[in-house]
């Protein structure tokens, strides 16, 4: 027993009684003083020693978990590629490519892919001193090896300039060319790669009858023409696709914010020019066969909004909660979020996924449309009027009364804030001494100690802090005035090129502007009858919708006033978690924003679908991989995730092939889309 005592002590898991360290303490003092003749030296030294052991033992045990991870990592993937392929659970199952490839099915329409934001790799063309050796390097995309080496110097090369949202002087950072734009985001992280590989199983080439119209996603539309004419570049692609095809028309296949894109697109294209491409009204008709929207974010979505405000989403929030020092350390002088913050603001297509057509489409203070969502869906399944039936273990069914979501309030400040019915917020007690407290300690005006970090809450006042917090929730439309008086530089520069409204009258000439074209509440689809329009997105993983927000404690120089309240937890039905509310979708974007165009706004002649269009939802239930061979899963719904569910890749297949909407066999819905989309009220 006394061995094991000893053991322990000696490895720190036991301590010394006070006495014994004491004794041992005076004892390890009093040799030092003897041998130094300064017994100041050693009291002030020994705490530094303390704090320096502690920060190594903490790097010590993070490269040790990093260290078995990777081993981990790297054993399986060895033991997968060196077993034998007939092993049975090894077998992969056959890809649709090759199914349909077997079945007859090849290559008819050209197919062009048009990336989202964030998965396309951006290269250095012209940088700065401390980018020498990066000529042609990927700066965004691939292995990131340069946040490690100089991340200081990375961030200054993937910011815009802060007025104009272009190019920063001296700096040239140019969207990658060619399908390698966005096949993979880094090595082994799949983004198109796989619905590539497919297509080329049935006949596609890339140059012949496939293209990436990659982009840089970080400018606005407009700014893409204006700076390295895509826009144009896109244009004539198509139009030299239909030509060398054999006149047959385009299938064109974007992704997430690609899908605002390509539909600034089709009204860029008609427009007259300067301002547009010169095409004329049946362009679209002419060269567009489809339009097959994966994951699209056509009404935005309100993690842009928490990346704006404090640079956070879910995971980011909970990261900062549980390994604080790993995004912020006031120790170590560690201020990632303000970086990220600093750089984010300088991307205009971030106020381009900011939620779009006010309280009509995201609600009010005491209603939404999914006001009712069950997100425990596996246990609950809801009736009309908010009634859910829940089953129990004797397969009897028990109905209760679910608690509406006040989803409208996309952002409040406490948990009272976003529960009680707003008739009753004016009760609620303010804290305005801590506030106070917290405001006075924020330094402003930019101090030359906060000049790497500085964020435009450098600026603020503590009034306007007080405000902020005071007013207690905010939604759709009273968002837009918060965020510009956190982000006045960003919002003022970036209004100019996005709205974010819904049209009154589309035959306002004002609508002609290209800053209304990727808002489809404020632009109509182009006279092209014969086109279809798809929506093809995940369902079934829970995606953020609304945040509870505090403010944050912190005093450091340039920090972040504004944090998601990741200690919020609670809700009847499970929507609430770590400060966040959630609702159906593919864990980015919601079945509301995703869906709604395709289910009503372009749905049969709308004012918003003059020609008739038809459109068509096609939506696919997640399913976790079952094992890790499986790797992000065949049947995922995640909106990354999904570019390799093998249903998806079948439907685009099919469609690149020439099935039409009704032989593809029209909508396959799983979600509460068309219930949602009718608790809408707009006029169509």
């Amino acid at each position: 027993m006394a061995s094991w005592v000893l053991r322990l002590r000696k490895h720190g898991f036991l301590q010394p009684a006070k006495g014994e360290q004491r004794t041992g303490k005076s004892k390890k003092i009093g040799r030092k003083s003897h041998e130094s003749d300064d017994d100041s030296v050693v009291f002030e030294e020994k705490p530094k020693r303390k704090l320096q052991k502690r920060i190594l033992r903490c790097i010590d045990s993070c490269c040790w978990v990093i260290g078995f991870l990777c081993t981990t990592w790297w054993l399986l993937l060895f033991l997968y590629h060196c077993l034998p392929l007939n092993l049975p659970g090894l077998q992969s199952p056959e890809t649709p490519g090759s199914r349909l490839r077997r079945q007859g099915l090849t290559a008819l329409h050209p197919v062009v892919l048009v990336p989202g934001t964030v998965t396309g790799g951006l290269e250095l063309w012209e940088g700065r001193e401390c980018a020498d050796g990066l000529f042609r390097r990927r700066l965004w995309g691939g292995s990131f090896t340069e946040i490690f080496k100089r991340p200081m110097c990375w961030l200054e090369h993937l910011s815009l300039d802060n007025e104009t949202g272009l190019d920063p002087p001296g700096i040239r950072v140019r969207a990658v060319p060619g399908l390698v734009a966005a096949d993979y985001f880094s090595p082994g992280y799949f983004v198109w790669a796989i619905l590539i590989e497919n297509l080329a199983k049935i006949g596609y080439e890339g140059g012949k009858n496939l293209y990436m119209a990659a982009y840089d996603w970080r400018l606005s539309f407009q700014n893409t023409e204006i700076r390295d004419q895509t826009l144009s570049r896109l244009k004539s692609r198509i139009e030299l696709l239909y030509v060398t095809n054999g006149e047959k028309k385009v299938v064109v296949v974007p992704h997430s914010m690609g899908g605002n894109y390509f539909l600034h697109f089709m009204k860029w294209v008609e427009s007259p020019a300067p301002m547009g491409g010169g095409g004329g009204a049946g362009w679209c008709a002419k060269y567009i066969k489809s339009v097959v929207n994966i994951a699209p974010a056509f009404l935005g979505v309100p993690k842009a909004m928490a990346s704006i405000l404090s640079a956070e989403s879910k995971d980011v929030a909970f990261i900062r909660s549980v390994a604080p020092g790993l995004l912020g350390s006031e120790r170590l002088g560690i201020q990632t979020l303000e970086h990220i913050l600093r750089v984010i603001r300088t991307w205009d297509s971030m106020v381009s996924l900011l939620p779009k057509g006010g309280e009509a489409i995201w609600g009010d203070m005491d209603s939404s449309p999914e006001e009712y969502h069950v997100c425990n869906s596996r246990k609950t399944a809801l009736t009309h009027d908010g009634f859910s039936i829940a089953n129990r273990t004797d397969n009897r069914k028990t109905f209760q009364i679910q608690e509406a979501k006040n989803y409208g309030r996309i952002v409040s400040f406490g948990k009272l804030a976003s529960e009680l019915h707003s008739s009753d917020l004016s009760s609620l007690h303010f804290e305005e001494e801590t506030i106070a407290q917290h405001a006075s300690s924020i330094k402003t005006n930019g101090s030359s100690s906060c000049a790497n970090t500085w964020t435009e809450y450098d600026e603020m006042s503590y009034k306007t802090l007080l405000q902020i917090s005071k007013n207690k929730t905010y939604t759709v439309e009273s968002l837009f005035d918060l965020l510009r008086s956190v982000a006045p530089k960003m919002m003022k520069r970036a209004e100019t090129h996005f709205s974010h409204g819904l049209a009154d009258d589309l035959n306002d000439p004002k609508y002609n502007h290209y800053k209304y074209w990727s808002n489809p509440l404020e632009t109509t689809l182009p006279d092209a009858p014969d086109m279809e329009i798809y929506c093809l997105y995940g369902v079934g993983i829970p995606t953020e919708r609304s945040y509870i927000y505090k403010l944050s404690q912190s005093n450091r120089c340039g920090s972040i006033p504004l944090q998601i309240d990741i200690s919020i937890d609670g809700s009847l039905n499970g929507c609430l978690k770590g400060g966040v509310y959630f609702t159906d979708g593919d864990e980015t974007v919601s079945v509301l924003s995703a869906g709604f165009m395709c289910a009503k706004g372009w749905r049969g002649r709308t004012r918003f679908n003059p020609s008739g269009i038809n459109t068509y939802i096609r939506e696919y239930k997640h399913k976790a991989p079952a094992n890790l061979l499986e790797g992000r899963g065949l049947q995922s719904g995640a909106h990354v995730d999904i570019m390799g569910n093998f249903d998806l890749i079948e439907d685009i297949l099919r469609m690149a092939a020439g099935a039409p909407g009704t032989e593809m066999g029209g909508d396959r819905i799983h979600s509460d889309i068309m219930r949602i989309s009718g608790k809408v009220k707009i006029q169509l």
